[in-house]
């Protein structure tokens, strides 16, 4: 039903404004779809956690994993629904994780961070940015200012880990971006039959 109206909003963008090519009405789609599909998905992601007790880790949480989840991309499952509970997953699990799964040892921690930190960097290098057939990357040089600002993001991830003396808020942000970075995984791809946008639109913008 949101697909159906966001399609139908942006046929009806593209019907009354001139020169929108196949590039800038995938950015239309995408503008309506975060209003319409995601927004919603977000407002209950934090209700959700204010219930459990951890509403304000959610939002410092989202805001530190939103621009790495973006810049590298992932799967987005078919349904609202299957969205919904993906959402929910990457983002709260790794809080609950963090706060009733205590690990003092600092060397674990640093054993961690460099293994979460190893594994991003191969996933950017070798995968990143994964984009999906509603979401697609038409041009390489969105490809590659995406990838630059995924390893930006990374590092600045990173520096939170090893500086910021909050471990809660360090394996918080361990567990979320290894989930983060199994979303980017073609095997997550085939799992959940999600195709890359590569794979519909066979003709890249330059």
């Amino acid at each position: 039903m949101i697909d159906k109206m966001c399609d139908f909003i942006t046929n009806k963008i593209k019907q009354n404004v001139e020169n929108i090519d196949e590039e800038k009405e995938a950015v239309i789609r995408f503008g309506v779809l975060l209003i319409f599909g995601e927004l919603p998905k977000i407002i209950i992601l934090f209700a959700i956690g204010f219930l459990l007790g951890i509403g304000w880790y959610t939002l410092i949480f989202f805001l530190l994993l939103c621009p790495y989840r973006s810049f590298t991309g992932g799967l987005h499952l078919k349904t609202h629904l299957g969205c919904m509970i993906m959402t929910v997953i990457l983002y709260l699990s790794p809080i609950l994780l963090a706060k009733y799964l205590d690990i003092e040892q600092n060397y674990i921690l640093y054993i961690m961070a460099g293994f979460v930190a190893v594994f991003s960097i191969y996933i950017i290098a070798k995968y990143a940015p994964a984009d999906t057939e509603n979401i697609p990357i038409l041009t390489k040089k969105e490809r590659k200012s995406k990838k630059i600002k995924a390893y930006i993001s990374l590092i600045f991830l990173t520096a939170i880990i090893l500086l910021y003396p909050n471990k809660m808020f360090a394996y918080m942000l361990i567990y979320g971006m290894f989930l983060q970075n199994l979303t980017v995984l073609p095997i997550s791809y085939k799992i959940t039959n999600c195709k890359h946008g590569y794979e519909v639109y066979t003709e890249e913008i330059v």
